[in-house]
């Protein structure tokens, strides 16, 4: 009987320890900090001498913040974060050609994960943007300003 009213203590309390609730990455974890991009689908980014950044700036009402960066081309604007995912439909970016067509399609690439939603991640000092089709990751680089 006592073994029984062990056990059943036991199982109960470690029951109450389990923790399945999702913790997702906040604006506030992400405010102020530039990333740097270092692999597009877990292929090595060739460094071409300018940084492909993502920052983000202050974080505004209702969970929205401000967005920059630079692929091809750069690009600002406000962004929404809602349950781990990344969404920014009004991205300004000038629509130039890169002579290196992988920019070109880093820049579609970067713009459709952000205007359809991207889960978003970060660990320590790694971020990482990904759907189902694409997953980016950066690295920190530095606070911003």
């Amino acid at each position: 009987m006592k073994k029984t009213l062990f056990l059943l203590a036991a199982a109960t309390l470690i029951s109450g320890c389990v923790y399945n609730s999702k913790v997702f990455t906040g604006s506030d974890q992400l405010q102020h900090h530039r990333f740097v991009l270092e692999s597009v689908n877990g292929q090595p980014v060739k460094d071409n001498g300018t940084p492909l950044e993502l920052s983000f700036g202050e974080k505004q009402l209702l969970n929205k913040i401000y967005l920059s960066g630079t692929m091809c081309n750069g690009f600002s604007g406000t962004a929404t974060l809602a349950n781990g995912e990344l969404t920014a439909p009004d991205l300004a970016m000038p629509r130039k050609l890169c002579s290196d067509a992988s920019l070109n399609e880093l820049d579609r690439t970067l713009t459709t994960m952000l205007r359809q939603g991207a889960q978003i991640d970060l660990t320590e000092s790694q971020l990482t943007l990904a759907t189902a089709d694409q997953t980016l990751s950066y690295k920190l680089a530095d606070l911003v300003h």
